[in-house]
C-alpha cells in the first residue's frame, strides 16, 4: 500500500469547505479592524474639529464673546471665575450704552495709558484662547457698570451718602453688601461720546475714580466698548441672564427728559 499517497489524500481532505470558510471569516474580521477608510475618517474628524473652532472664533469676533471674570470688582453681580457672554451686537444699528449697563471695554488710553508690549505669536494665541473663554482677559480689558453717559453730571456723595446723577439720588441695590457708593468724593461732567464706569464692589474696584488725575480723567470712549454683558454662562449653577437694574429709571437727561 502506498503510504505517501494516503498522506497526500489526507492533506487534500483537510482543505475542506468548512476550513476555507473559517479562514474567510477571519480575513473579513481582520479587514474590519484595519479599514482602508480609517485614514480618511480621521481626516474628516480633524477637519470638522477645525471648522467648529473657526466657527466659534467668528461667532466670538462678531456676535457673542465669552469673557472670564478675573477679579471681585463686580461682586455680587459677577463672581471671580464666572464666564459671561458679551453681546457684541447690543450697540450696533445706532444703539449706545445706557446707565446701569454692565459692559466690557478696552481700557487702552483710559484705564491703561501704555500697555506692555507682548510677543505677537503669544498675543495671537492668548487672543484665540480668550475668544473661546479658555483664558483670562487681556490686561487692557475691563468689565464695569455704566453710571454716567455723555452730558451727565455724576456726584458722590450727596448729603445722604448716595450717588447722584443729574441731581437725582440713585439707590444702588446691586452694590456689594456693606459698601458705600464711594469713599472717594467726585463731582464730574461726562463728556459726550464717553462713559463714567464703576464696579459694583466699590471697595475692591479700580474704576473711573482711580484715573481722575490722568489724561482722559477716567472717561471711557464709547467706541472702546466691546459689548454688553447679557448672560452668565458658567458655572452651570449660575447660568442665567443678567437682570437689568431700574436704579436709573427716574434719572433725567441734562435736557430734562427721562433717561
Amino acid at each position: 500500500m502506498d503510504t505517501e499517497a494516503q498522506h497526500a489524500e489526507r492533506d487534500r481532505s483537510s482543505q475542506s469547505p468548512a476550513g476555507t470558510e473559517e479562514r474567510s471569516r477571519f480575513a473579513r474580521f481582520r479587514g474590519s479592524l484595519v479599514s482602508p477608510d480609517a485614514g480618511p475618517s480621521w481626516r474628516r474628524a480633524g477637519l470638522s474639529g477645525v471648522a467648529c473652532v473657526l466657527f466659534v472664533l467668528l461667532l466670538s469676533t462678531f456676535v457673542v464673546q465669552p469673557f472670564m471674570i478675573p477679579s471681585g470688582s463686580m461682586e455680587p453681580t459677577l463672581q471671580i471665575g464666572d464666564r459671561v457672554l458679551v453681546n457684541k451686537l447690543a450697540y450696533d444699528f445706532g444703539g449706545a450704552p445706557d446707565r446701569g449697563d454692565v459692559v466690557v471695554f478696552d481700557g487702552t488710553g483710559s484705564f491703561v495709558q501704555s500697555p506692555a508690549e507682548e510677543n505677537p505669536v503669544t498675543g495671537l494665541l492668548h487672543g484665540a484662547a480668550t475668544a473661546l473663554g479658555l483664558a483670562g482677559p487681556a490686561e487692557t480689558d475691563f468689565v464695569k457698570r455704566v453710571v454716567g453717559v455723555g452730558g451727565d453730571r455724576v456726584v458722590c456723595c450727596d448729603t445722604a451718602g448716595s450717588l447722584e446723577v443729574n441731581g437725582h439720588a440713585v439707590e444702588e441695590r446691586y452694590l456689594y453688601f456693606g459698601d458705600a457708593p464711594s469713599r472717594v468724593p467726585f463731582d464730574i461732567v461726562v463728556p459726550q461720546g464717553t462713559l463714567w464706569v464703576l464696579g459694583d464692589h466699590r471697595g475692591n474696584s479700580r474704576d473711573s475714580r482711580d484715573h481722575l488725575g490722568e489724561p482722559g480723567g477716567g472717561m471711557v470712549p464709547v467706541d472702546k466698548v466691546v459689548g454688553r454683558v447679557d448672560w452668565i454662562g458658567w458655572p452651570l449653577g449660575r447660568w442665567s441672564s443678567l437682570p437689568p437694574t431700574d436704579a436709573f429709571r427716574d434719572v433725567r437727561d441734562p435736557g430734562g427728559a427721562h433717561g
